[in-house]
Protein backbone atom coordinates (compact mmCIF):
# COMPACT_ATOMS: atom_id res chain seq x y z
CA UNK A 1 0.00 0.00 0.00
CA UNK A 2 1.26 3.59 -0.77
CA UNK A 3 2.88 5.33 2.13
CA UNK A 4 0.52 8.42 3.88
CA UNK A 5 1.18 11.45 2.09
CA UNK A 6 3.43 13.72 4.61
CA UNK A 7 1.35 17.38 5.37
CA UNK A 8 3.11 19.67 3.12
CA UNK A 9 2.48 17.39 0.27
CA UNK A 10 -1.33 16.71 1.42
CA UNK A 11 -1.29 20.50 1.80
CA UNK A 12 0.23 21.10 -1.72
CA UNK A 13 -3.26 19.55 -3.65
CA UNK A 14 -4.70 22.76 -2.75
CA UNK A 15 -5.07 25.14 -5.91
CA UNK A 16 -4.86 28.68 -3.84
CA UNK A 17 -1.34 28.02 -3.26
CA UNK A 18 0.96 28.29 -6.33
CA UNK A 19 1.18 31.88 -8.08
CA UNK A 20 -0.16 30.73 -11.59
CA UNK A 21 -3.90 29.58 -12.37
CA UNK A 22 -4.59 25.88 -12.07
CA UNK A 23 -7.59 24.01 -12.18
CA UNK A 24 -6.46 21.25 -9.95
CA UNK A 25 -3.24 19.42 -9.13
CA UNK A 26 -2.25 16.03 -9.93
CA UNK A 27 0.63 13.91 -8.08
CA UNK A 28 3.34 11.76 -9.23
CA UNK A 29 5.63 9.53 -6.84
CA UNK A 30 8.85 8.17 -7.57
CA UNK A 31 11.20 6.84 -5.04
CA UNK A 32 13.04 10.05 -4.47
CA UNK A 33 10.52 13.07 -5.63
CA UNK A 34 7.18 14.41 -5.46
CA UNK A 35 6.02 16.23 -8.80
CA UNK A 36 2.89 18.51 -8.20
CA UNK A 37 1.64 19.27 -11.53
CA UNK A 38 -0.33 22.32 -11.27
CA UNK A 39 -1.90 23.81 -14.18
CA UNK A 40 0.77 24.91 -17.14
CA UNK A 41 4.20 24.09 -14.34
CA UNK A 42 5.35 21.03 -12.53
CA UNK A 43 6.93 21.74 -9.25
CA UNK A 44 9.17 18.88 -7.99
CA UNK A 45 10.03 18.31 -4.55
CA UNK A 46 12.86 16.21 -3.44
CA UNK A 47 12.04 13.70 -0.57
CA UNK A 48 14.21 14.01 2.63
CA UNK A 49 15.74 10.52 2.12
CA UNK A 50 18.93 8.77 2.67
CA UNK A 51 19.67 6.33 -0.23
CA UNK A 52 22.93 4.30 -0.83
CA UNK A 53 23.02 6.69 -4.33
CA UNK A 54 21.37 9.99 -2.94
CA UNK A 55 21.64 12.05 -0.04
CA UNK A 56 18.46 14.59 0.30
CA UNK A 57 18.98 14.15 4.31
CA UNK A 58 18.82 18.01 5.02
CA UNK A 59 17.25 21.34 3.44
CA UNK A 60 20.78 22.51 2.43
CA UNK A 61 21.47 19.60 0.13
CA UNK A 62 17.88 19.35 -1.01
CA UNK A 63 18.20 23.33 -2.36
CA UNK A 64 21.72 22.31 -3.78
CA UNK A 65 20.67 19.21 -5.17
CA UNK A 66 17.82 21.67 -6.87
CA UNK A 67 20.18 24.94 -8.04
CA UNK A 68 22.19 21.36 -9.47
CA UNK A 69 18.97 20.25 -11.11
CA UNK A 70 18.44 23.07 -12.82
CA UNK A 71 21.47 24.58 -13.80
CA UNK A 72 22.19 20.91 -15.61
CA UNK A 73 18.99 20.39 -17.50
CA UNK A 74 19.04 23.37 -18.90
CA UNK A 75 22.28 22.69 -20.94
CA UNK A 76 19.29 20.73 -22.90
CA UNK A 77 16.06 21.58 -21.77
CA UNK A 78 16.36 25.60 -21.10
CA UNK A 79 12.60 25.96 -22.26
CA UNK A 80 11.44 23.22 -19.47
CA UNK A 81 13.57 24.41 -16.36
CA UNK A 82 12.62 27.66 -15.23
CA UNK A 83 13.49 28.65 -11.57
CA UNK A 84 13.70 27.05 -8.08
CA UNK A 85 11.37 28.42 -5.70
CA UNK A 86 11.21 28.40 -1.80
CA UNK A 87 7.94 26.69 0.12
CA UNK A 88 7.16 29.17 2.83
CA UNK A 89 4.73 29.10 6.12
CA UNK A 90 3.86 26.00 7.61
CA UNK A 91 3.78 22.26 6.70
CA UNK A 92 0.69 22.47 7.23
CA UNK A 93 0.07 25.82 5.75
CA UNK A 94 2.86 26.23 3.02
CA UNK A 95 3.00 29.08 -0.04
CA UNK A 96 5.30 28.97 -3.18
CA UNK A 97 7.29 31.66 -2.90
CA UNK A 98 5.53 33.51 0.12
CA UNK A 99 7.79 34.88 2.72
CA UNK A 100 9.74 33.85 5.45
CA UNK A 101 12.30 31.61 6.08
CA UNK A 102 11.71 28.44 3.42
CA UNK A 103 10.46 24.76 5.01
CA UNK A 104 11.20 23.18 1.36
CA UNK A 105 12.66 24.35 -2.28
CA UNK A 106 11.33 22.98 -5.41
CA UNK A 107 12.28 23.31 -8.74
CA UNK A 108 9.82 24.75 -10.98
CA UNK A 109 9.31 23.63 -14.65
CA UNK A 110 7.15 24.28 -17.74
CA UNK A 111 4.96 20.99 -18.20
CA UNK A 112 4.59 19.30 -21.33
CA UNK A 113 2.22 16.66 -23.00
CA UNK A 114 2.67 13.20 -20.98
CA UNK A 115 1.61 10.98 -24.10
CA UNK A 116 4.93 12.76 -25.61
CA UNK A 117 7.28 10.85 -23.74
CA UNK A 118 8.90 8.11 -25.87
CA UNK A 119 8.23 5.26 -22.77
CA UNK A 120 5.01 6.39 -23.85
CA UNK A 121 4.78 6.62 -27.24
CA UNK A 122 6.81 3.25 -27.40
CA UNK A 123 4.18 1.56 -25.01
CA UNK A 124 1.09 2.64 -27.46
CA UNK A 125 3.64 1.03 -30.56
CA UNK A 126 4.23 4.97 -31.62
CA UNK A 127 7.68 5.03 -31.54
CA UNK A 128 9.30 5.48 -35.12
CA UNK A 129 12.97 4.31 -36.69
CA UNK A 130 13.24 7.88 -37.50
CA UNK A 131 12.14 9.13 -34.29
CA UNK A 132 15.04 6.79 -32.60
CA UNK A 133 17.54 8.27 -35.27
CA UNK A 134 16.76 11.85 -33.99
CA UNK A 135 17.33 10.75 -30.39
CA UNK A 136 20.76 9.04 -31.40
CA UNK A 137 21.50 12.59 -33.24
CA UNK A 138 20.35 14.47 -30.29
CA UNK A 139 22.42 12.26 -27.77
CA UNK A 140 25.35 12.00 -29.98
CA UNK A 141 25.81 16.05 -30.17
CA UNK A 142 24.90 16.35 -26.62
CA UNK A 143 27.77 14.11 -25.88
CA UNK A 144 30.26 16.15 -28.31
CA UNK A 145 29.27 19.36 -26.45
CA UNK A 146 29.06 18.18 -22.86
CA UNK A 147 32.52 18.49 -20.92
CA UNK A 148 35.33 16.23 -20.64
CA UNK A 149 36.48 14.75 -17.40
CA UNK A 150 40.33 16.17 -16.74
CA UNK A 151 43.05 12.78 -16.46
CA UNK A 152 43.58 14.36 -13.01
CA UNK A 153 39.90 13.13 -11.75
CA UNK A 154 38.95 9.77 -10.71
CA UNK A 155 35.79 10.07 -13.10
CA UNK A 156 36.09 6.97 -15.43
CA UNK A 157 38.43 5.26 -14.35
CA UNK A 158 38.68 0.97 -14.47
CA UNK A 159 38.32 1.16 -10.25
CA UNK A 160 35.31 3.75 -10.63
CA UNK A 161 33.29 1.87 -13.47
CA UNK A 162 33.82 -1.33 -11.02
CA UNK A 163 32.62 -0.01 -7.79
CA UNK A 164 29.00 1.04 -8.69
CA UNK A 165 28.18 -1.95 -10.54
CA UNK A 166 29.43 -4.16 -7.54
CA UNK A 167 27.51 -1.88 -5.10
CA UNK A 168 24.27 -3.10 -7.32
CA UNK A 169 25.05 -6.86 -6.04
CA UNK A 170 24.97 -5.56 -2.60
CA UNK A 171 21.68 -3.45 -2.71
CA UNK A 172 19.84 -6.31 -4.73
CA UNK A 173 21.16 -8.86 -2.29
CA UNK A 174 19.33 -7.05 0.51
CA UNK A 175 16.26 -6.24 -1.60
CA UNK A 176 15.99 -9.69 -3.03
CA UNK A 177 15.30 -12.54 -0.86
CA UNK A 178 14.09 -15.20 -3.09
CA UNK A 179 16.69 -18.34 -3.59
CA UNK A 180 16.61 -18.07 -7.66
CA UNK A 181 17.12 -14.07 -7.42
CA UNK A 182 20.26 -14.59 -5.43
CA UNK A 183 21.90 -17.45 -7.53
CA UNK A 184 21.30 -15.15 -10.71
CA UNK A 185 22.87 -11.91 -8.60
CA UNK A 186 26.00 -14.47 -8.13
CA UNK A 187 26.45 -15.44 -11.59
CA UNK A 188 25.97 -12.22 -12.84
CA UNK A 189 28.25 -10.87 -10.34
CA UNK A 190 30.73 -13.42 -11.51
CA UNK A 191 30.22 -11.90 -15.17
CA UNK A 192 30.96 -8.61 -14.26
CA UNK A 193 34.12 -9.33 -12.39
CA UNK A 194 35.27 -11.38 -15.56
CA UNK A 195 34.35 -8.91 -18.15
CA UNK A 196 35.60 -6.41 -16.36
CA UNK A 197 39.41 -7.82 -15.82
CA UNK A 198 39.09 -8.06 -19.49
CA UNK A 199 38.04 -4.94 -20.41
CA UNK A 200 39.94 -2.60 -17.97
CA UNK A 201 42.29 -1.61 -20.50
CA UNK A 202 40.05 -0.73 -23.02
CA UNK A 203 37.85 1.61 -20.09
CA UNK A 204 41.39 3.14 -19.14
CA UNK A 205 41.87 3.94 -22.93
CA UNK A 206 38.33 5.51 -23.66
CA UNK A 207 39.13 7.59 -20.25
CA UNK A 208 42.39 8.97 -22.24
CA UNK A 209 41.17 9.35 -25.51
CA UNK A 210 37.90 11.47 -23.82
CA UNK A 211 35.02 9.69 -23.99
CA UNK A 212 34.23 9.92 -20.11
CA UNK A 213 32.29 12.91 -20.31
CA UNK A 214 29.60 15.17 -17.74
CA UNK A 215 26.18 13.40 -19.37
CA UNK A 216 22.67 12.79 -18.41
CA UNK A 217 23.32 9.92 -16.40
CA UNK A 218 19.53 8.34 -16.42
CA UNK A 219 18.90 8.39 -19.88
CA UNK A 220 15.74 5.73 -20.01
CA UNK A 221 13.11 6.44 -21.89
CA UNK A 222 10.49 8.28 -19.32
CA UNK A 223 13.11 11.43 -19.35
CA UNK A 224 12.66 11.99 -23.28
CA UNK A 225 9.88 13.41 -24.41
CA UNK A 226 8.54 14.36 -28.20
CA UNK A 227 8.25 18.01 -27.99
CA UNK A 228 6.57 19.11 -31.61
CA UNK A 229 9.11 16.94 -33.96
CA UNK A 230 12.14 17.58 -31.42
CA UNK A 231 13.08 15.12 -29.05
CA UNK A 232 13.90 16.83 -25.84
CA UNK A 233 16.36 14.93 -22.87
CA UNK A 234 15.01 15.91 -19.21
CA UNK A 235 15.09 14.98 -15.41
CA UNK A 236 19.38 14.40 -15.57
CA UNK A 237 20.87 13.06 -12.30
CA UNK A 238 22.18 16.32 -10.54
CA UNK A 239 22.67 14.12 -6.73
CA UNK A 240 25.71 12.65 -7.75
CA UNK A 241 28.71 13.16 -9.85
CA UNK A 242 30.04 10.01 -9.91
CA UNK A 243 27.07 8.45 -11.77
CA UNK A 244 26.53 11.67 -14.41
CA UNK A 245 30.50 12.12 -15.09
CA UNK A 246 30.79 8.41 -16.85
CA UNK A 247 31.81 7.04 -20.09
CA UNK A 248 29.43 7.86 -23.12
CA UNK A 249 28.75 3.93 -24.06
CA UNK A 250 27.26 3.77 -20.58
CA UNK A 251 24.84 6.78 -21.04
CA UNK A 252 23.13 5.31 -24.76
CA UNK A 253 23.41 1.65 -23.09
CA UNK A 254 20.61 2.49 -20.28
CA UNK A 255 18.18 3.84 -23.11
CA UNK A 256 18.97 0.90 -25.10
CA UNK A 257 18.37 -1.44 -22.34
CA UNK A 258 14.88 0.62 -21.39
CA UNK A 259 14.30 -0.15 -25.58
CA UNK A 260 14.86 -4.33 -24.66
CA UNK A 261 12.98 -4.07 -21.40
CA UNK A 262 9.69 -2.31 -23.81
CA UNK A 263 9.94 -5.56 -26.09
CA UNK A 264 11.66 -3.01 -28.99
CA UNK A 265 14.47 -5.33 -29.88
CA UNK A 266 14.54 -3.75 -33.51
CA UNK A 267 14.20 -0.25 -32.42
CA UNK A 268 17.29 -0.70 -29.15
CA UNK A 269 19.74 -2.28 -32.01
CA UNK A 270 18.58 0.26 -34.26
CA UNK A 271 19.68 3.38 -31.35
CA UNK A 272 22.93 1.76 -31.01
CA UNK A 273 23.56 1.60 -34.78
CA UNK A 274 22.68 5.15 -35.24
CA UNK A 275 24.61 6.51 -32.14
CA UNK A 276 27.50 5.08 -33.33
CA UNK A 277 26.95 6.23 -37.04
CA UNK A 278 26.29 9.77 -35.68
CA UNK A 279 29.41 9.54 -33.18
CA UNK A 280 32.02 6.96 -35.37
CA UNK A 281 32.87 6.16 -31.34
CA UNK A 282 33.35 2.18 -32.72
CA UNK A 283 35.72 1.76 -29.77
CA UNK A 284 32.24 1.97 -27.52
CA UNK A 285 31.63 -1.62 -29.21
CA UNK A 286 33.33 -3.57 -27.12
CA UNK A 287 32.04 -2.13 -23.26
CA UNK A 288 28.96 -1.25 -24.37
CA UNK A 289 27.25 -5.15 -23.41
CA UNK A 290 29.14 -4.53 -20.18
CA UNK A 291 27.51 -0.81 -19.58
CA UNK A 292 24.22 -2.58 -20.82
CA UNK A 293 24.20 -5.17 -17.50
CA UNK A 294 25.42 -2.74 -15.37
CA UNK A 295 22.47 -0.21 -16.49
CA UNK A 296 19.54 -3.32 -16.14
CA UNK A 297 21.02 -3.85 -12.86
CA UNK A 298 20.70 -0.27 -11.89
CA UNK A 299 16.94 -0.50 -13.41
CA UNK A 300 16.33 -3.70 -10.86
CA UNK A 301 17.39 -2.18 -7.95
CA UNK A 302 15.36 0.83 -8.50
CA UNK A 303 12.47 -1.08 -9.34
CA UNK A 304 13.19 -3.05 -6.30
CA UNK A 305 13.72 -0.09 -4.10
CA UNK A 306 10.24 1.37 -4.84
CA UNK A 307 8.35 -2.16 -4.44
CA UNK A 308 9.88 -1.95 -0.75
CA UNK A 309 8.58 1.57 -0.69
CA UNK A 310 5.21 0.15 -1.28
CA UNK A 311 5.10 -2.96 -0.11
CA UNK A 312 4.27 -4.76 -3.42
CA UNK A 313 6.14 -7.31 -4.59
CA UNK A 314 9.20 -6.90 -6.68
CA UNK A 315 8.43 -8.85 -9.94
CA UNK A 316 9.92 -6.08 -11.86
CA UNK A 317 13.47 -6.06 -10.41
CA UNK A 318 13.20 -9.81 -11.21
CA UNK A 319 12.47 -9.00 -15.03
CA UNK A 320 15.47 -7.15 -14.89
CA UNK A 321 17.23 -9.44 -13.73
CA UNK A 322 16.04 -11.73 -16.72
CA UNK A 323 17.37 -9.10 -19.17
CA UNK A 324 20.52 -9.25 -17.33
CA UNK A 325 20.79 -12.68 -17.90
CA UNK A 326 20.20 -12.52 -21.85
CA UNK A 327 22.33 -9.83 -22.31
CA UNK A 328 25.38 -11.37 -20.99
CA UNK A 329 24.63 -14.68 -23.53
CA UNK A 330 24.55 -12.93 -26.77
CA UNK A 331 23.84 -15.10 -29.98
CA UNK A 332 26.90 -16.36 -32.01
CA UNK A 333 28.02 -13.26 -34.32
CA UNK A 334 27.52 -13.40 -38.15
CA UNK A 335 29.08 -11.08 -41.19
CA UNK A 336 27.02 -9.66 -43.81
CA UNK A 337 27.60 -7.79 -46.72
CA UNK A 338 25.77 -5.99 -49.44
CA UNK A 339 26.14 -6.35 -53.12
CA UNK A 340 24.84 -4.20 -55.75
CA UNK A 341 24.54 -1.12 -57.78
CA UNK A 342 23.42 1.82 -56.73
CA UNK A 343 19.58 2.15 -55.93
CA UNK A 344 19.22 -1.27 -55.97
CA UNK A 345 17.90 -1.47 -52.52
CA UNK A 346 20.89 -2.20 -50.59
CA UNK A 347 20.19 0.39 -47.99
CA UNK A 348 16.39 -0.83 -47.60
CA UNK A 349 17.67 -4.46 -46.86
CA UNK A 350 20.31 -3.41 -44.19
CA UNK A 351 17.63 -1.74 -41.97
CA UNK A 352 15.04 -4.41 -42.36
CA UNK A 353 17.94 -6.94 -41.32
CA UNK A 354 18.65 -4.73 -38.67
CA UNK A 355 15.15 -4.00 -37.34
CA UNK A 356 14.12 -7.56 -37.53
CA UNK A 357 17.24 -8.29 -34.92
CA UNK A 358 14.90 -10.28 -32.02
CA UNK A 359 17.95 -9.81 -29.91
CA UNK A 360 19.66 -6.20 -30.66
CA UNK A 361 22.68 -7.47 -31.52
CA UNK A 362 23.57 -6.61 -34.86
CA UNK A 363 24.96 -3.36 -36.32
CA UNK A 364 25.28 -1.44 -39.67
CA UNK A 365 28.57 -0.08 -41.22
CA UNK A 366 27.40 2.35 -44.31
CA UNK A 367 30.31 2.99 -46.83
CA UNK A 368 28.77 6.36 -47.51
CA UNK A 369 28.61 7.63 -43.95
CA UNK A 370 32.33 6.27 -43.50
CA UNK A 371 33.51 8.04 -46.32
CA UNK A 372 32.39 11.06 -45.76
CA UNK A 373 34.17 10.54 -42.08
CA UNK A 374 37.08 10.04 -43.72
CA UNK A 375 36.65 13.34 -45.97
CA UNK A 376 35.52 15.29 -42.97
CA UNK A 377 32.19 15.78 -44.25
CA UNK A 378 28.78 15.29 -41.96
CA UNK A 379 27.10 12.09 -42.77
CA UNK A 380 23.95 13.52 -44.25
CA UNK A 381 25.65 16.23 -46.06
CA UNK A 382 26.46 16.38 -49.67
CA UNK A 383 29.70 16.43 -50.87
CA UNK A 384 29.27 17.87 -54.52
CA UNK A 385 31.34 15.12 -56.13
CA UNK A 386 31.26 14.04 -59.84
CA UNK A 387 31.30 10.18 -60.47
CA UNK A 388 35.16 9.17 -60.22
CA UNK A 389 36.14 12.63 -58.75
CA UNK A 390 35.97 14.41 -55.55
CA UNK A 391 35.38 11.73 -52.18
CA UNK A 392 34.80 8.86 -54.90
CA UNK A 393 38.10 8.44 -56.84
CA UNK A 394 39.84 5.26 -56.30
CA UNK A 395 42.00 6.23 -53.88
CA UNK A 396 39.56 7.23 -51.37
CA UNK A 397 37.47 4.32 -52.14
CA UNK A 398 40.33 1.70 -51.40
CA UNK A 399 40.47 3.88 -47.93
CA UNK A 400 36.77 3.58 -47.31
CA UNK A 401 36.86 -0.64 -47.79
CA UNK A 402 39.80 -0.42 -45.43
CA UNK A 403 38.09 1.71 -43.04
CA UNK A 404 34.74 -0.31 -43.30
CA UNK A 405 36.83 -3.56 -42.76
CA UNK A 406 38.87 -2.17 -39.56
CA UNK A 407 35.35 -1.13 -38.31
CA UNK A 408 34.55 -5.39 -38.62
CA UNK A 409 36.88 -6.46 -37.21
CA UNK A 410 36.19 -4.28 -33.56
CA UNK A 411 32.26 -4.83 -33.76
CA UNK A 412 32.62 -8.98 -34.75
CA UNK A 413 35.29 -8.93 -31.62
CA UNK A 414 32.89 -7.50 -29.37
CA UNK A 415 30.18 -10.24 -30.37
CA UNK A 416 27.89 -8.17 -32.74
CA UNK A 417 26.58 -9.07 -35.52
CA UNK A 418 27.65 -7.07 -38.84
CA UNK A 419 25.95 -5.53 -41.83
CA UNK A 420 28.47 -3.76 -44.49
CA UNK A 421 26.71 -1.63 -46.41
CA UNK A 422 28.33 -1.34 -49.31
CA UNK A 423 28.76 -1.59 -53.58
CA UNK A 424 31.12 -4.67 -52.98
CA UNK A 425 31.29 -4.44 -56.89
CA UNK A 426 35.23 -5.99 -56.97
CA UNK A 427 35.50 -9.32 -56.26
CA UNK A 428 38.44 -9.11 -54.05
CA UNK A 429 36.62 -6.86 -51.80
CA UNK A 430 34.05 -9.38 -51.48
CA UNK A 431 36.40 -12.15 -50.52
CA UNK A 432 38.29 -10.31 -48.11
CA UNK A 433 35.11 -9.93 -46.33
CA UNK A 434 34.38 -13.95 -46.26
CA UNK A 435 38.06 -14.41 -44.94
CA UNK A 436 37.07 -12.10 -42.29
CA UNK A 437 34.62 -13.95 -41.47
CA UNK A 438 36.18 -17.44 -41.85
CA UNK A 439 39.13 -16.62 -39.78
CA UNK A 440 37.08 -15.23 -37.22
CA UNK A 441 34.68 -18.56 -37.37
CA UNK A 442 31.95 -16.17 -37.98
CA UNK A 443 28.90 -17.43 -40.22
CA UNK A 444 29.55 -14.64 -43.64
CA UNK A 445 26.38 -13.95 -46.09
CA UNK A 446 25.83 -11.36 -49.02
CA UNK A 447 22.84 -9.78 -49.57
CA UNK A 448 22.46 -8.71 -53.06
CA UNK A 449 19.11 -6.94 -53.95
CA UNK A 450 17.95 -7.17 -57.39
CA UNK A 451 16.23 -4.18 -59.59
CA UNK A 452 16.12 -3.47 -63.80
CA UNK A 453 17.98 -1.04 -65.33
CA UNK A 454 14.53 0.88 -65.70
CA UNK A 455 13.89 0.36 -61.70
CA UNK A 456 18.00 1.61 -60.99
CA UNK A 457 17.57 5.05 -63.20
CA UNK A 458 14.14 6.08 -61.79
CA UNK A 459 15.33 5.78 -58.29
CA UNK A 460 18.68 7.66 -58.71
CA UNK A 461 16.93 10.23 -60.25
CA UNK A 462 14.35 10.38 -57.53
CA UNK A 463 17.15 10.53 -55.07
CA UNK A 464 18.60 13.44 -57.08
CA UNK A 465 15.29 15.38 -57.20
CA UNK A 466 15.26 15.06 -53.53
CA UNK A 467 19.32 16.27 -52.92
CA UNK A 468 19.70 13.22 -51.94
Amino acid sequence: MRQPLPPLIEAMFDTARYPDPAARVDLVETHASWLLLAGDFVYKIKKPVLLPFLDYGSLDKRLTCCEAELRLNRRFAPELYLAVVALTGTPENPQVGGCGPAIEYAVKMRRFAETGRLDRLCARGQLRPHQISELAATIAGFHQEAATAAQSTHFGKPEQVLAPALANFDELTRLLSGDAERMRLLQLADWTRSEFARLRPRFAFRKAEGRVRECHGDLHLGNLVLIGKRVTLFDCIEFSEDLRWIDVASEIAFTYIDLLDQRQPGLAGWLINEWLSCSGDYDAAPVLRFYAVYRALVRAKVAAIRAAQAGDDPGQARAYLALADRLVSPPPARLIITHGLAGCGKSRAARRVLLSDPTATTLCLRSDVERKRLCGLAPASGSGSPLDGGIYTKDISELTYQRLYALAQILLAAGWSVVVDAAFLERCRRQAFRALAEDAGLAFSVLAPQATPAQLRARVRRRLAKGR
